[in-house]
């Protein structure tokens, strides 16, 4: 499979330069020059089929034979070691628990998945990759988490300073090895601005090999698709109009839900769940793109006033406006309507979501009462014991705090403070 750069179809790459470079020279993000549907005979047998056997169906066609077939099975394999569970909360609605993994984050896939292809193509280089990956939240602690040990590979994590959660700074700066966590004195965009940066600067990249793994990063996203059919295999006998309503930031997740759609899982509509960063609402409303500094909300992971991957949901429905729109719904919620929500959630169904599952509950509510005779999913992305300085207070309820938390949230810090791109390219001199 060969890739193309989004900004210019005539630039094209192999998957594996693809992973390794992160971003194409012209900045663009990397995107399959070809999207072959499954068959529908795959898709109605596919409670039939294990997870393993649908991952291997759904991501061979983007990356055999440059990682052979036997090593893309032991690599997915070894990325879903843990269970992707559904709970029915009505016959309307349920949510998708993407938060069982290592960091209890979605983002535990595609840094997995990411960290063994880098692994398998590094495997023979002598020649260090040096990682470089903004978060706003879990990404940083899933990858961090994915990459650790892995031979040849650093990894510098820039996250904004005071803007995620304390459990999310203790997991991705405790583990130390090939992890460097910087501070930036800043929010979301400017560490993601500063990561583009770096990819452009000749003198940095003449003299080390840079690579993304955010979810711009082609390893790191599509990865993502697979949550949609494992959900889906669970719900297909039950249900026949199924919804995902995606707690949205960087948009990589439901990016990735609508590549599985492209691949002919048959979804009949997905929701943007928005905070107050809401780009993409608005643009729905509009037709006016206009990227805006992010908003501090309780739900940091989606502070994200620029969002990278919407051009390639723009890419799948061939940038026609009214085919997006007819498949993409947004609606964007406050901090107040999210403590809300949590509530009603606990009260109503004895059920703890996360501030980022709630805005995805609250955008399936929304949905259902236009569309009632559908059945929503909501994804609850990340484990509420990450954001216990919010659930615990909302909700009036001391949490049990999982083992994969207890591991880190004793162990001191360590981080280095950075406030400017000069900061970070001087970091990365020194570092090399």
């Amino acid at each position: 499979m060969n890739y193309f750069s989004l900004n210019n179809k005539n630039e094209i790459s192999s998957f594996k330069n693809a992973v390794i470079k992160g971003l194409a020279p012209d900045k663009g993000l990397y995107f399959p020059k070809q999207i072959r549907r499954l068959s529908k005979t795959f898709f109605k047998h596919i409670e039939q089929y294990s997870n393993e056997t649908i991952a291997f169906e759904a991501l061979q066609q983007f990356i055999v034979p440059e990682i052979p077939e036997n090593t893309l099975k032991q690599i997915i394999k070894e990325t879903l070691s843990f269970d992707f569970p559904i709970i029915e909360l009505n016959d309307q609605i349920s949510t998708l628990e993407l938060f069982h993994g290592p960091t209890m984050a979605f983002k535990d896939v595609g840094a997995r998945f990411m960290a063994r292809c880098l692994g398998y193509f590094n495997q023979d280089n002598t020649n260090e990759v040096t990682v470089l990956v903004a978060t706003s939240g879990d990404t940083g602690g899933a990858v961090a988490n994915g990459f650790l040990g892995v031979k040849g590979v650093n990894v510098i994590i820039l996250y904004p300073s005071g803007k995620v959660s304390a459990i999310q700074e203790k997991q991705l700066t405790t583990l130390g090895q090939n992890i460097t966590a910087l501070e930036v004195d800043g929010v979301f965009d400017d560490c993601q601005d500063m990561v583009k940066r770096a990819f452009l600067d000749d003198e940095l990249t003449r003299n080390m090999q840079l690579t993304s793994a955010n979810s711009i990063n082609i390893a790191r996203w599509l990865p993502q698709l697979l949550y949609f059919m494992f959900a889906y295999k669970t719900l297909k006998s039950k249900y026949q109009d199924i919804v995902f309503s995606v707690p949205s930031g960087n948009f990589g997740n439901i990016c990735a839900g609508i590549m599985a759609q492209q691949l002919g899982l048959p979804i009949k509509h997905f929701i943007a769940a928005n905070n107050a960063n809401n780009v993409v609402s608005e643009y729905l409303k509009t037709q006016e793109y206009q990227p805006k500094a992010s908003v501090q909300t309780l739900s940091n992971a989606m502070d994200v006033g620029n969002p990278s991957n919407f051009i390639r949901i723009q890419e799948m429905y061939h940038h026609d406006f009214k085919t997006l729109q007819n498949n993409l719904s947004a609606y964007s919620f406050s901090d107040a309507a999210t403590k809300t929500a949590m509530n009603t959630i606990y009260n109503k169904y004895n059920y703890i979501a996360d501030p980022h599952g709630a805005i995805g509950y609250l955008a399936a509510q929304c949905y259902i009462k236009e569309h009632p005779n559908v059945h929503c999913v909501f994804l609850e992305t990340a484990h509420p014991s990450k954001f216990l300085d919010v659930v615990e207070p909302t909700l009036g309820k001391k949490l049990q705090i999982p083992n994969q938390i207890k591991t880190v949230i004793d162990k001191p810090k360590v981080s280095i403070k950075i406030s400017s791109y000069e900061d970070l390219k001087h970091f990365l001199i020194q570092f090399r």
